[in-house]
């Protein structure tokens, strides 16, 4: 099993904004009063658009698809909570906290992810689980190590235990399940997605330890890491809020690796920590301003890597 892809799946927003049944746990969204919103939506569009060109200028191919006005989907930016695509090539649908976010999942982009000479062999579908008011948000909840079948897991209410053991049951992974918590207004509250907490990449992982209050699952999360030969990347709370924590390695041309992210996400690290990152694999950075703050999410957030055979 590989750890990185060269094929992504990103969708290109239409009514981007910030997504009010989103707001209520995720702690990163911010509104920008000043802005009408089809700026914000133009702004959105731009830094995709930009995006996307850097990816493609390095050899990862992105297969791009339009979102519709048609149903409102302002978060249809963040594919990765709704379906992933595996090696063996089952597609996972996922089961999402906000109504509005369930009409991002399109039978017609597993087509056209067909149409690109992919395989689909079944659809392993737990969307069901809305209806008792369970969710599991794609690989926004489960960092995988898919070398290593582990799947790391933060507990929230977008992430529900029995469905993510239910999950690594069915695509054999092995659970690694904690309560990870940010700190708002004083307060210390579940962080929504484990993706803005930690990432990880073939050799390396990047992770805030800090998140982890309970002392002995944080020794857990980080021996499992270290068993794996994974060099820890340690990351602050406060680099979090410029989503340092939500990042993507991706495979480019000519065998060369590169770890996604935003701007804002690099000029918060440190030159230590960029240091020890580097000598894993390149950075790629793009200004995502506008989508961070009005939807919380960041580079990480907008790619579905696409790990399905050719057929």
């Amino acid at each position: 099993m590989k750890q990185i892809t060269d094929t992504i799946l990103m969708i290109r927003p239409v009514a981007f904004r910030m997504n009010e049944q989103t707001a209520v746990n995720n702690y990163y969204q911010k509104v920008i009063d000043s802005l009408l919103p089809a700026t914000v939506n133009a702004k959105a569009q731009a830094q995709f658009d930009a995006f996307v060109e850097k990816l493609k200028a390095v050899g990862v191919n992105v297969i791009v698809v339009d979102d519709t006005v048609d149903p409102d989907t302002p978060d249809s930016v963040f594919p990765n909570n709704w379906v992933s695509f595996h090696e063996n090539g089952d597609v996972a649908l996922y089961p999402m906290f906000a109504e509005n976010r369930r009409a991002e999942r399109r039978e017609e982009l597993l087509d056209l992810v067909e149409d690109h000479g992919f395989t689909i062999n079944n659809i392993v579908d737990y969307t069901s689980a809305e209806e008792d008011g369970y969710f599991l948000e794609g690989t926004g909840v489960l960092v995988l190590d898919r070398e290593h079948r582990k799947a790391y897991c933060a507990l929230s209410p977008r992430a529900d235990e029995e469905l993510m053991i239910e999950f690594c049951e069915d695509f054999e992974y092995n659970p690694v399940i904690f309560e990870a918590f940010q700190t708002v207004d004083g307060e210390r509250l579940p962080i929504y997605h484990t993706n803005v907490m930690m990432c990880i990449g073939s050799t390396f992982a990047v992770i805030c330890a800090d998140c982890i209050d309970d002392k002995k699952e944080r020794k857990m999360v980080l021996e499992s890491l270290r068993k794996d030969g994974k060099e820890i990347v340690l990351l602050t709370e406060a680099q979090l809020n410029h989503f340092a924590g939500n990042m993507l390695q991706v495979q480019g041309a000519n065998d060369k690796s590169y770890l996604v992210m935003s701007d804002a996400a690099r000029q918060i690290l440190t030159k230590d920590q960029v240091g020890k990152l580097e000598k894993h694999t390149e950075i790629l950075t793009a200004n995502l301003d506008t989508i961070e703050a009005c939807g919380g999410g960041s580079a990480r957030c907008m790619m579905a890597e696409i790990f399905l055979l050719k057929k």
